[in-house]
């Protein structure tokens, strides 16, 4: 792991978040950066209702719009970057954090080709990468990568349904 005889080499499939929060073009900004800051996100890739990859809002841009005189009123589509930064999940973690670099990116993106629909599958950031460097165990990275331990889609699908539910019972709660 991390220490001082550095980080063990890792690729990035072993180190990415699998899933990856979307949002549509028209989403406002203030809901993103909403979600950037309680979901700790680096960005979020801009994804149509035809399910075409369009774009990817990081804090750069957010915070770029930021000192936009309407802030409050764009869209991810009007902050967005057009190219969405990616590389394969096989590649070592060593090199994704050079490539990084010379994109100048703190976030990057593993596409799942779906039908002939480029879809964001998994996301590796800076954040990641300090992870691993700083991590002296491997269970301090169980959360991270195609091994991890995830919730079930069927559990997470209930989860979220009586959440509504409730929230739809009794909106005055949280």
């Amino acid at each position: 792991m991390g220490g001082k005889s550095g980080p063990s080499a890792r690729l990035v499939r072993d180190l990415m978040t699998v899933g990856v929060v979307t949002c549509s073009p028209e989403t406002p900004i203030t809901e993103l950066a909403r979600l950037m800051v309680e979901k700790h996100l680096e960005g979020i890739a801009v994804v149509t209702r035809e399910r075409q990859t369009v774009g990817v809002v990081t804090q750069e841009e957010l915070i770029r719009a930021y000192a936009h005189p309407d802030a409050r009123s764009l869209t991810a589509e009007d902050v967005m970057r057009d190219d969405v930064p990616e590389l394969p999940p096989t590649i070592p973690a060593t090199a994704a954090a050079q490539l990084m670099q010379d994109m100048g990116v703190r976030v990057i993106f593993l596409m799942h080709d779906d039908q002939g629909a480029a879809w964001p599958a998994g996301v590796l950031s800076y954040h990641h990468l300090l992870r691993h460097l700083a991590a002296e165990s491997d269970e301090e990275l169980s959360d991270l990568g195609v091994k991890a331990n995830r919730e079930a889609p069927l559990d997470t699908f209930i989860r979220k349904r009586d959440a509504a539910r409730r929230q739809r019972q009794h909106p005055n709660q949280e």
